[in-house]
C-alpha cells in the first residue's frame, strides 16, 4: 500500500531499474506518512561517501504544536541500503543523463520503505508519445463504456 507517490516520475522519466531502501525517520515523520502526508515532488537521491540520501522530499509535521523547534521538513534524510545497491547509485550517478529518483513511499509490514528507480530523463517527443498513448486508451475505455 503506497502511503507517498512521485506521480510525475513516469511522464519525466524512462525507469531503467527499481531498487528498494529503507529510510531514517523521526517518530513524527512516520506518523505523518502513515497519514498520507508528504510529498516527493522534485526530490532525487544522491550517494556521498558510503551512504545515500533522499534529498528534497518534504515531510510536514504530524502535530506542529508537538514538532521539537529547529524541525527541517525537507531536510535531507539517509536512506538504509546494502554497499552493492549504494555502488550501484554511484555508477549511475556517474553516467551522463542517468539520475535516482524516489518513485514511492510505502508499509512493508511495520516498515517504511522507499521504492527509489535509476532513471534517464525523457525527451519532450517521448513525452509527446506517452500523451498521445494515454489519450487514446481513455478514449477506449469511453467508448466501451457507453456501448
Amino acid at each position: 500500500m503506497s502511503l507517498v507517490e512521485n506521480k510525475k516520475v513516469g511522464f519525466n522519466y524512462e525507469i531503467l531499474e527499481k531498487i528498494e531502501a529503507g529510510i531514517e525517520l523521526l517518530g513524527f515523520e512516520v506518523k505523518a506518512l502513515r497519514m498520507k502526508r508528504g510529498s516527493l515532488d522534485g526530490s532525487h537521491v544522491i550517494a556521498r561517501g558510503n551512504e545515500a540520501f533522499l534529498v528534497g522530499s518534504d515531510i510536514p509535521p504530524y502535530q506542529a504544536a508537538n514538532t521539537p523547534k529547529g524541525y527541517d521538513s525537507r531536510r535531507n534524510r539517509k536512506l538504509l541500503l546494502t554497499k552493492a545497491e549504494i555502488k550501484t547509485i554511484m555508477d549511475s550517478e556517474r553516467q551522463r543523463g542517468l539520475t535516482v529518483v524516489p518513485l514511492s513511499v510505502y508499509n512493508k509490514g511495520r516498515k517504511i520503505k522507499v521504492a527509489i528507480g535509476i532513471a534517464r530523463g525523457k525527451k519532450t517527443r517521448d513525452k509527446r508519445q506517452s500523451i498521445k498513448k494515454r489519450e487514446t486508451e481513455r478514449e477506449m475505455r469511453r467508448t466501451l463504456k457507453y456501448k
